[in-house]
């Protein structure tokens, strides 16, 4: 007997923390914001992939890319080449302008090939969640003007390249040539405005961007010689990257293999990101199998310690004991249910239940404890 009552209470001790954990086994293993990382990760991987590899490409393009001086060596070797062009090239010379130059609104000696007049409105923002006010802006008018313009050598001749569609080019770098920022008046009664709407204006910001004529440029792309015998620089037609910049060509080159190792640790941080959430998970998966096979294992050492109980020669059938189940009224009720406080029913119906609800009550069943009778 003490050894029934000894072994009673080790089941009683574990099938309650096993049973109280019962619930959360039928559940989705995996939580919304994990869900949301998992997804979030491996879209961002993906896209950090594709960028990696364009630039890949791109910087790998750039290192077989042939470089040309403008000359008329250039405008034979074009000629004598199939389709009298160079898919992807690397040219330098100085801007001028094919007709006249744009003039600065703000600079009388100051003259250019392209120009970009920018209008921005600077305004505090209130952040609730950091208490305080932070700066934003927002472009209110963009203008950009272009001319028709050539690059020479910087050793001179009569050789020029045609540059065309030069806003298309990435890297372009503007001079500014002119900023001003104008206050926004405010009286009393804005002041309490911009308090009770959460922004208050600063003022708007006037600039003025150039390319100078008379700059250095280096252009990559396509070069071809048309049938006016002008050489011309435009946007590759095989979707590589077109550049146009103030920088030298080992600058630009340097530039994107920093961009390539950018895209790389980026893609990295969030596969291996993902990677860790399904880790995570699957942990989580296979302790929660160990606790199921663990409670199964529980279940029947009680059923059989159940039986070893029972009366020699007695069965289920000859009458419904006292305190039998609601549900089966075969076996004795075995399970608190709880915060109800309803015994019931037996721990195999208790399993059975399509959902976490006392068929007493109706109430929700957060834990159940089991019960033992001497």
């Amino acid at each position: 007997m003490p050894q029934n009552i000894s072994f009673s209470k080790m089941q009683s001790w574990k099938l309650k923390k096993l049973t109280e954990s019962s619930y959360k086994m039928d559940r989705i293993p995996v939580s919304t914001i994990e869900l949301i990382c998992l997804g979030s990760s491996f879209a961002f991987s993906g896209l950090f992939c594709y960028l990696y590899r364009k630039k890949r490409a791109t910087v790998q393009v750039l290192k077989e890319a042939p470089k040309f001086q403008i000359n008329k060596q250039l405008v034979e070797f074009l000629n004598a080449t199939p389709g009298k062009c160079v898919e992807y090239a690397v040219v330098e010379g100085i801007t001028r302008p094919v007709g006249e130059s744009l003039r600065s609104h703000y600079q009388d000696d100051c003259t250019g090939v392209m120009q970009r007049l920018i209008l921005k409105e600077h305004k505090l923002i209130w952040n609730n969640l950091a208490r305080s006010w932070n700066d934003s802006e927002r472009i209110i008018h963009q203008k950009e003007n272009v001319v028709p313009f050539d690059l020479i050598s910087p050793e001179g001749g009569k050789s020029a390249i045609r540059v065309m569609n030069p806003l298309e080019a990435s890297g372009l770098q503007f001079e500014t040539v002119y900023e001003r920022f104008h206050q926004a008046a405010q009286g009393f009664t804005d002041i309490i405005g911009h308090y009770l709407s959460g922004e208050k204006p600063k003022g708007f910001l006037e600039t003025e961007e150039i390319v100078r004529v008379g700059a250095t440029l280096t252009g990559i792309g396509e070069l071809v010689l048309d049938s006016d015998k002008i050489i011309k620089l435009q946007p590759p037609k095989d979707g590589l990257e077109y550049f146009l910049s103030t920088l030298d060509f080992p600058s630009i080159l340097k530039q994107q293999e920093s961009s390539v190792k950018l895209w790389k640790v980026l893609m990295t941080i969030c596969t291996l990101t993902g990677i860790a959430v399904i880790m995570v998970v699957l942990r989580r998966m296979y302790h929660e199998f160990s606790e199921k096979q663990e409670l199964e294992e529980m279940r029947k050492s009680y059923k059989r310690f159940n039986e070893s109980r029972r009366i020699p020669g007695s069965t289920a059938d000859d009458e419904i004991p006292e305190n039998a189940c609601v549900i089966c009224l075969s076996k004795p009720r075995e399970c608190v249910f709880l915060t109800c406080g309803h015994v019931c029913c037996c721990y195999d119906c208790h399993r059975a239940l399509p959902s976490p609800i006392c068929p007493i009550c109706r109430s929700c069943i957060v834990r159940v404890v089991p019960l033992y009778q001497a």
